[in-house]
């Protein structure tokens, strides 16, 4: 296939607008590890749930926007369920016992909505605002695409804000660096482990919720898009936002040129290229020693 500067123009905004969804899904997910220290397998069957919540909420009340904030709250609800009921007892106990729960939450939530949904996919219609395609010198963006771009700096900005700027966000920052220090200071910190998770998970339906009109939503969705999240943060660092914001861009791009060359290869190359920063650097990018 001939390259020409058009195509690779093309192609770095696809993967960008792809990679923007990746970093939802790894800042949420780094924000969970960071804060409780838990592997969250079941990440992607909140993003699964996003999509769906998304589609919902849109063929009742056919409002795109109604249907990505009420994914982000009804999502974020059932994360705050989820921490406080299944995984908070598990706190202080072997890791391996909030890994397996959050997997065996997984398994059974996919089941249970493939009962309900079926396994044809759902997909959210595009709204007419962002239906159609930019023209700048020559090339063709689609106006969805460069909306995932900017909604994602959207949120990338308020994250920093919130973290650096409040005095919630900062108990948080604290609280994943010593809890027990915040504890002493009359903190409620199980609470501020639970907000952590619901925001986390929160992130994940967003991102479902925005690539709802891309991708169907399907049951089994979330399978792929974990393992793909977990690589993302993997090469950014565990427990490192900057990483997984990095890692996340990279992905998307990797996927985007791999598929325009050997589409057969698109899903080996993200585990190559982690296979090839993690010989590099073996805690990932920005990641810390001893994070583990």
């Amino acid at each position: 296939m001939e390259l020409n500067l058009t195509l690779v123009i093309n192609q770095m905004l696809f993967g960008l607008a792809l990679g923007a969804v990746y970093i939802l899904m790894a800042c949420g997910l780094t924000i969970i590890f960071g804060l409780l220290d838990v592997v969250n397998f079941a990440h992607g069957t909140f993003y699964m749930l996003g999509a769906f919540a998304a589609f919902v909420i849109v063929s009742l009340f056919g409002n795109f926007w109604l249907g990505l904030v009420s994914a982000v709250i009804i999502v974020g609800l059932i994360g705050w369920v989820t921490e406080t009921y299944l995984i908070k007892p598990l706190y202080g106990k072997d890791p391996l016992y909030p890994l397996m729960l959050t997997f065996g939450f997984s398994v059974a939530v996919t089941d249970l909505m493939r009962g309900i949904f079926g396994t044809i996919g759902r997909i959210v219609p595009l709204p007419q605002i962002f239906t159609g395609s930019l023209m700048w010198e020559g090339v063709f963006i689609p106006k969805y695409r460069v909306f995932i771009i900017f909604l994602t700096l959207g949120v990338l900005t308020f994250l920093w804000y919130f973290f650096k700027k409040t005095n919630l966000g900062m108990i948080i920052r604290a609280a994943t660096r010593d809890s027990l220090m915040v504890r002493t200071l009359g903190i409620n910190v199980p609470r501020i482990w639970t907000f952590g998770f619901a925001l986390g998970v929160g992130l994940a339906a967003l991102a479902g919720g925005v690539n709802s009109t891309i991708q169907s939503a399907l049951p089994d969705m979330g399978v792929e898009t974990t393992v793909e999240c977990f690589v993302v943060v993997v090469i950014g660092g565990l427990g490192s936002l900057g990483g997984a914001i990095i890692g996340g861009l990279i992905i998307g791009q990797v996927i985007s040129f791999v598929s325009l060359l050997a589409s057969d290869w698109s899903n080996v190359a993200i585990f190559i290229t982690m296979l090839l920063i993690l010989l590099v650097r073996t805690r990932g990018l920005f990641g810390e020693a001893g994070r583990l």
